[in-house]
């Protein structure tokens, strides 16, 4: 079965939204894990001697909150496109008015569990650079070159939280573009249908076909 144009578009975005998803919760995950399983989002990190160590963390719940649910998200994605894939190639299926309805609620949860992720890793991140900027003098990004306690720690911290952050702000555009495509779609379906009056020409056409041409008057 062909899928209509809009839903083809959705279906990219889908993907598209799947890789974003995919990488923020990989990337703050491997994060968290650098830092032995403690949170570094809104830490405080402190300067002993020539060395940092990550002095309070936040609770790790917050840290599983925003990879929880970006890869709750991915995973629903994929779920979907392989849902799609399947009923284009083998059932004739097609997504109803309430199924439509049932997607246009999850795409709004979506991209309000991707807004509130997105913030949280921008200002988490720079809640956590700047306890380092004011303790050391130096970025971020060079903060990641300095040695950290216990060693092993801390390991392209600031390019793993940025990189989530993109992916999670750009995951946020994704959700957005998808949520209005479904509203164009249910606004789309919504559109009664006017029957044929008198006067219409095709009223004209169809009964001219059926009982001839009606003769004008001399």
């Amino acid at each position: 079965m062909a899928l209509p144009c809009l839903q083809r578009v959705e279906l990219v975005l889908f993907a598209a939204a799947f890789l974003c998803g995919a990488l923020a919760a990989a990337t703050l995950t491997r994060t968290q894990g650098s830092f032995s399983g403690r949170c570094p989002l809104y830490g405080v990190a402190a300067l002993n001697r020539s060395s940092l160590a990550l002095s309070r963390g936040s609770a790790p719940s917050l840290c599983y909150f925003v990879a929880g649910a970006s890869g709750l998200l991915a995973l629903y994605c994929l779920l979907l496109l392989l849902f799609w894939v399947y009923s284009s190639c083998i059932e004739d299926s097609q997504r109803g008015r309430i199924g439509l309805r049932i997607a246009l609620a999850i795409s709004a949860i979506a991209t309000f569990l991707v807004l509130v992720s997105a913030c949280v890793l921008r200002f988490g991140t720079s809640s956590l650079c700047n306890s380092i900027t004011s303790q050391n003098a130096t970025s971020c990004s060079e903060a990641q070159k300095i040695p950290w306690t216990p060693p092993g720690t801390a390991l392209h911290f600031y390019s793993n939280l940025h990189n989530a952050e993109n992916s999670s702000w750009v995951n946020l555009v994704l959700w957005c573009v998808v949520l209005v495509l479904q509203v164009v779609q249910l606004k789309s379906e919504a559109t009664p249908y006017r029957l044929l009056e008198r006067g219409d020409p095709e009223w004209s056409s169809e009964t001219d076909v059926l009982v001839g041409p009606r003769l004008s008057p001399s």
